[in-house]
């Protein structure tokens, strides 16, 4: 037998020639002459290199479009006026800073209006430690389109809050330092959002630091997408060279722009709008509770279906078989850093309901008559978990179990 590399195309292929005497034998009953032919070209794969060329979006149609079945039993659109995203990092890797020139740049302050820095953490706890402990809602205009944005927590004991958050939202800012890379709290919250199917935008942030290594950063990142069994179209996600304090950003390390224009350019292109049930029985689940000293309870969500207008009757139901009747008394949007009054909210919206003082994160607003519960939210259970009971005589027994 005898091998002939043959480069006459533009890729070598591997001819294998094999002499009469070769298809006579056989080796575990298989005949030479039935399994290889003579002339027939090998050719080899090249292997799939590590290395990501940040080119497309982690959006495909095949893991955003409602299946085949879905759309038997309900017609959904897509919503292109509207933009949800959550910006998820590690701790202290500036989601705040970067939502603070967001803010700035889209015209929510006045020119000469004076604001404090982290503007997003109003909690007096937030503001000790310095970090973010609550998600906070807010929204800018770009072109036309309402872009909600939800500021989570970055630190690894409140990543329940950032669980919830991501049913509310159908793409992500993973924010990453420029300098660490990829941290614990970065591998928890891209797991899920991998594991809702969002559309994921890499943010490598800090990128003016001197020790800055973007180039490991991104690699970094595109390695633990592929641990977390990500898709391929997950995998050719969009990076975005950022530094938050200096709100400049691009799509490439070297040549930054003046502005945040690329990092928003990429959210319209990159992050779908939502799938709604536009003429749909009002569904809603209260993903969030705020409370108010004068409104009380506010149930927090994104309208997944119909309408609801202020002063509605509705069903507020835990599951099939768990329902009850409210009155909406208040409904509010979010509009630049306020929450504004409104009148009637769409599908696809986030907005905040006031009226239903025993509402409870997980339940659904529903339509008074045809109304039905959507799924209750899970939340991974933790890995510490404490039990305090007292025994006679009155000794305090604590049972820790991981």
């Amino acid at each position: 037998m005898e091998l002939r590399l043959s480069t006459s195309s533009a890729s070598p292929v591997l001819r294998r020639q094999v002499s009469p005497l070769l298809h006579k034998q056989q080796v575990l009953g298989v005949s030479f002459a039935s399994a290889l032919k003579p002339g027939v070209a090998l050719r080899f794969r090249p292997r799939r290199r590590l290395l990501h060329r940040p080119i497309t979006c982690s959006v495909s149609p095949s893991t955003t479009e409602p299946s085949s079945e879905v759309k038997k039993k309900k017609t959904l659109v897509r919503r292109n006026d509207v933009r949800n995203i959550a910006i998820v990092a590690h701790v202290d890797h500036g989601k705040t800073t970067l939502v603070d020139s967001m803010l700035r740049q889209a015209k929510v302050f006045r020119d000469n209006q004076v604001m404090q820095e982290r503007i997003m953490d109003s909690n007096d706890l937030e503001r000790e430690r310095g970090i973010t402990i609550l998600s906070k809602n807010t929204s800018i205009t770009y072109k036309n389109t309402k872009v909600n944005i939800i500021d989570t927590p970055g630190h690894s004991d409140f990543g329940g809050e950032v669980e919830r958050v991501l049913n509310m939202v159908d793409g992500v800012l993973l924010v990453v330092d420029s300098v660490e890379g990829p941290m614990p709290q970065t591998r928890f919250v891209l797991k899920k959002a991998l594991e809702f199917g969002h559309a994921v935008v890499v943010v490598v942030n800090k990128i003016d630091r001197p020790s800055a290594r973007p180039e490991f950063v991104v690699n970094s990142t595109f390695e633990l997408f592929i641990e977390l069994n990500a898709t391929d179209e997950q995998c050719d996600f969009q990076a975005i060279y950022a530094s938050g304090i200096k709100g400049k950003a691009g799509l490439t390390p070297d040549d930054l722009a003046d502005d945040l224009g690329p990092l928003f350019e990429a959210i319209i292109r990159c992050v779908p709008g939502p799938n709604i049930e536009k003429d749909g029985a009002l569904q809603m689940l209260a993903t969030n509770i705020e409370y108010d000293e004068h409104k009380g309870r506010i149930a927090i969500g994104r309208l997944h279906a119909g309408a609801l207008r202020k002063g509605m009757d509705v069903r507020v139901c835990t599951s099939e078989d768990s329902c009850r009747f409210a009155r909406v008394s208040e409904l509010f949007v979010y509009e630049k850093f306020y929450r504004v009054p409104a009148d009637t909210v769409e599908a696809g919206d986030i907005c905040a309901v006031c009226g239903i003082d025993d509402i409870q994160i997980g339940e659904t607003i529903a339509d008074k008559v045809h109304g039905k519960p959507l799924p209750t939210i899970k939340v991974e259970e933790p890995t510490v978990k404490m039990s305090f009971s007292e025994t006679p005589p009155r000794f305090l027994v604590v049972r820790v179990s991981m």
